[in-house]
């Protein structure tokens, strides 16, 4: 029996801050007919909310330290502001959207990262996603939009990369639908010179990925954007594509598309 196909979209800070992007995107992932998944982080929030506030942002290779004080920001800004922001935008279009952290509803639960070389504080990894949970919201025809928040079952909270939420949600979808994962973002895609926005590499395959990254070519926050792509494809993903946000809508817009 065929599959039904399901669409999980991420995206970022640079569209959340634009709002003509922003509303663009909820025009076009509103049209986007059957069930559909939205995650979105919202790190350049959050940065500048601890700014204000005093609290200092360190950055290892792209991702967040984050300490008690940043974990308290970064739950205001994802499951609050940014959130119901996202969620009342799809509405207007009528897209029935509802806004969940990983707590909610038990569905994505973590554990805190261990400290190897680097302690990330109060972040998680993605241990579980509740398929089925996410499965009854689709069929309600309710349209998921996850922040990056999740849990640990036993009231703690924790930052979690909005990419590998993204992934981890398609990757336990994928038993029940053909799932295609769109990470969708200011740029056309992964480009070949950071300088030459037009220089989109369309496909990148596994030796591709580890060819660019050994020559350094992948900038800091792309290294771990691509090893959730990877990760998803091979845990069934159908399709993982990367690009700007207009590209969700029409498959001819230049973009770049990952395969193993």
């Amino acid at each position: 029996m065929e599959k039904q196909k399901l669409l999980v979209a991420k995206i970022g800070g640079n569209i959340i801050e634009n709002d003509i992007a922003l509303q663009s995107f909820f025009k076009d992932f509103s049209k986007i007919v059957g069930p559909k998944i939205l995650v979105h982080g919202g790190g350049k929030s959050a940065t500048q909310l601890a700014a204000k506030l005093g609290v200092k942002t360190e950055m290892i290779d792209g991702r967040r330290i984050t300490s008690a004080e940043n974990l308290d920001i970064v739950v205001m800004t994802y499951a609050g502001l940014l959130n119901k922001k996202i969620v009342s935008g799809l509405q207007k279009y009528n897209c029935n959207a509802m806004g969940l952290t990983g707590a909610d509803a038990n569905v994505i639960q973590a554990k805190k990262r261990p400290v190897q070389f680097v302690d990330y504080g109060y972040v998680g990894d993605v241990i579980k996603v509740n398929n089925e949970i996410v499965k009854g919201f689709l069929n309600q025809e309710i349209t998921p939009v996850f922040c990056a928040v999740t849990h640990d079952s036993n009231g703690q909270l924790f930052n979690t990369n909005a990419d590998t939420i993204a992934s981890e949600i398609a990757s336990a979808m994928s038993d029940d639908y053909e799932v295609s994962l769109f990470y969708c973002f200011e740029l056309k895609g992964v480009l070949e010179n950071i300088n030459d926005k037009d220089s989109v590499i369309e496909h990148i395959n596994l030796d591709k990925y580890n060819e660019l990254r050994d020559a350094g070519a992948i900038a800091n926050g792309m290294l771990p954007k691509l090893q959730n792509c990877f990760e998803a494809l091979n845990k069934k993903v159908s399709k993982v594509h990367i690009g700007n946000a207009d590209f969700i809508n029409d498959n001819t817009t230049k973009h770049t598309t990952l395969s193993l």
